[in-house]
């Protein structure tokens, strides 16, 4: 019978190599208000596509501190690099992010006369009896543009876009504003003006 006696424990029972956890070489940059208040929108949101709900909550998960597989599992994936790679790519082009790369289906794709009167509605005050508030929010113009028939599919993202587009940013005030608005004397007061063809001249 061998005598193993003299043999080092180790070499008896190898220990068991555990996986190291994966260095982020690209951490996600931090988040601007703006892009947090449209990814919690997101995140929430239950007429949105899935895949924008998903990404959504995915980015608020890292932003928050969780590992990349843990983000994974907390909306049922697995897979940490797929995680990686959406965080790579909203490094780069932001919350462009969340769209597909498109893959030959087709697109909703609004022309400039469309884009011009999403930002008309956005010029105007909402109205309070109908809106259910006196500032606009991603979610309040997507309400108001879906009663129309060729909005009935906008998402909050496509807005953000076409508001982005044409240089409007989130305030402070928790409501979207023209950076090319002007204030007016009228005799009323002073009040704001925006150029309705704020498309067109991009255009």
């Amino acid at each position: 019978m061998d005598d193993n006696r003299g043999i080092a424990v180790s070499t008896l029972f190898p220990r068991i190599s555990r996986p190291m956890t994966r260095r982020q070489k690209d951490p996600l940059r931090p988040l601007s208000d703006e892009e947090r208040e449209l990814l919690e929108r997101l995140s929430r949101a239950s007429r949105e596509p899935a895949v924008h709900v998903i990404r959504a909550q995915i980015l608020l998960s890292v932003a928050d501190g969780k590992s990349y597989r843990a983000a994974a599992e907390s909306v049922g994936r697995r897979s940490g690099d797929a995680v990686s790679q959406l965080v790579t790519r909203f490094n780069k082009v932001g919350l462009a992010a969340l769209e597909p790369m498109h893959g030959g289906g087709a697109q909703t794709v609004y022309d400039s006369e469309k884009r011009q009167h999403i930002l008309e509605i956005a010029s105007q005050l909402p109205e309070v009896e109908q809106d259910g508030a006196l500032s606009w929010s991603l979610s309040l113009l997507q309400r108001r543009l879906r009663q129309q028939p060729e909005f009935s599919r906008i998402s909050t993202y496509t807005i953000w876009q076409v508001l982005h587009a044409a240089n409007w940013s989130w305030q402070l005030s928790r409501s979207w504003c023209s950076t090319g608005v002007v204030k007016r004397r009228r005799k009323s007061g002073i009040v704001e003006a925006v150029d309705p063809d704020s498309e067109a001249k991009k255009s």
